[in-house]
C-alpha cells in the first residue's frame, strides 16, 4: 500500500464525533501541545483512493505520536467499513516504515475490542516496530436503545434511584430552576459564557488548553451534534455539561457545577434531566460517561470497558530497544511478585 502525508483529515472520517474531521479541527485550533501540528498518514492505492488512515501529530524535533488530548475517550485509525484485515495489515506496515525513524510512537485511548487492531499492530510489526500494549483509562456506558426514562431509571441501583427521584421532585418546586439543552449557533455565545461562568466557580481544575471546550461546542454545533444541558436559577447558570450526539451515542465531554449552589445538588439534577430529555426526545441507543473512573459513574451506566495505549517501537533503535527490554522484565516482575523476607531466622 501506497502511504501518503496530509494535513488534513481524508474523507474517511466517521460519523462518530470523535472520529470525525469536526473534532480533528477543533482539536487542530485549540488543543495541541506547543510546536505541534496535525498529520494524517493515508494508506491506499492511487486508483482506490485511501483505505485506512491514521491521524498523528509531530513534533518541531520530528517526533510522532497519535492525534489525541486530555479530552479525547476514543481513538483509532480511520478505516473504510468494507476495509479486511490484509488492508489493515498492509498499512500498518505502510505506517511503520514512515515512523519508525522518528522513534517510539505512542498511541493512546485506544478501544481494546477493535477489530482492525490486532491486524494494523501485527503489520506494524512487520514493519520493524514492536507493539507494548499498555493500560490507559476506564470508559464507563450503559446501552439504552428502545428504553425511555422510567425504564432506564428503573434500571439504576437503588440508592442513585432513589436520590435521583428525591433530587427532581425538590428541583420540580423551585420555580427559579430551569433546564435548557443548546444545540446550535443561536444562542452559543451565551450558552459558552454561562459554561466559563460556571466552570471557574467549580471544584474544576484550570484546563491544560482553555480554549479547548469553546472549539469543542462550535465544532460540535456546527456538526449538528451539540448538546449543552444548562440549569439555572434565574438567570444564574448553577451547572453545565458538554454532551455530544452522534450516531446515536450520547457522550458526556465535560461537566462541571458551581460549588456555592450545592445545597440544590445541581450535577445530580442536571444529569437526570438530560438523560431524560436524551432518552425520551432523542432516543439515543447509548449513554457514555468519557474517560475515568470517576466513582458516580457505575451508578449512572453499569458497564465498564477498557481503553489502551500502544507504544510502537522501532527494534533497531537504542530506545525502542530499551523501552522493550524494560516492558519485558516489567511483564516478569508483575507475575513473580516480590516477597517480603522475615526478621526470624530459618531453622
Amino acid at each position: 500500500m501506497r502511504v501518503t502525508a496530509s494535513a488534513e483529515p481524508p474523507p474517511l472520517a466517521e460519523a462518530e464525533f470523535e472520529l470525525g474531521a469536526p473534532w480533528f479541527a477543533a482539536v487542530a485550533a485549540a488543543a495541541l501541545p506547543a510546536g505541534a501540528a496535525p498529520l494524517f498518514l493515508c494508506a491506499g492505492t492511487p486508483a482506490g483512493g485511501a483505505r485506512v488512515a491514521l491521524p498523528l501529530l509531530r513534533f518541531g524535533d520530528g517526533r510522532l505520536a497519535g492525534l489525541t488530548t486530555p479530552y479525547t475517550t476514543r481513538f483509532r485509525p480511520l478505516a473504510a467499513p468494507d476495509a479486511t484485515a490484509a488492508e489493515l495489515r498492509r498499512a500498518g506496515r505502510g505506517f511503520a516504515r514512515f515512523c519508525r525513524a522518528a522513534g517510539t510512537l505512542r498511541l493512546d485511548a485506544l478501544e481494546a475490542d477493535w477489530p482492525g487492531l490486532p491486524p494494523l499492530l501485527a503489520g506494524f510489526g512487520r514493519g520493524g516496530m514492536v507493539p507494548l500494549r499498555f493500560a490507559h483509562f476506564g470508559n464507563w456506558h450503559v446501552r439504552v436503545a428502545g428504553m425511555g426514562w422510567e425504564a432506564y431509571l428503573a434500571s439504576r441501583p437503588g440508592e442513585l434511584r432513589n436520590t435521583v427521584r428525591r433530587r427532581l421532585a425538590r428541583a420540580a418546586r423551585d420555580p427559579a430552576l430551569g433546564f435548557e439543552m443548546v444545540r446550535d449557533a443561536a444562542r452559543l455565545d451565551a450558552a459558552i459564557a454561562a459554561y466559563e461562568a460556571v466552570y471557574a466557580r467549580s471544584w474544576k481544575e484550570p484546563e491544560p488548553y482553555p480554549a479547548f471546550p469553546a472549539a469543542l461546542m462550535r465544532a460540535a454545533a456546527a456538526a449538528g451534534a451539540l448538546r449543552l444541558a444548562l440549569l439555572h436559577r434565574g438567570a444564574t447558570p448553577l451547572a453545565v455539561q458538554i454532551w455530544t450526539v452522534a450516531d446515536g451515542i450520547a457522550r458526556v465531554h465535560k461537566l462541571a457545577h458551581d460549588e456555592a449552589a450545592r445545597d440544590a445538588s445541581p450535577g445530580t439534577v442536571l444529569t437526570a434531566l438530560t438523560i431524560r430529555h436524551l432518552l425520551d426526545a432523542e432516543r439515543v441507543t447509548m449513554l457514555d460517561f468519557g474517560r475515568g473512573d470517576d466513582g458516580y459513574k457505575a451508578g449512572w451506566t453499569g458497564t465498564r470497558a477498557q481503553r489502551i495505549g500502544v507504544e510502537l517501537c522501532p527494534l533497531w533503535q537504542a530506545a525502542g530497544a530499551l523501552a522493550i527490554a524494560r516492558h519485558a522484565a516489567g511483564r516478569l516482575a508483575s507475575r513473580f511478585p516480590r516477597r517480603r523476607h522475615s526478621d526470624k531466622a530459618v531453622p
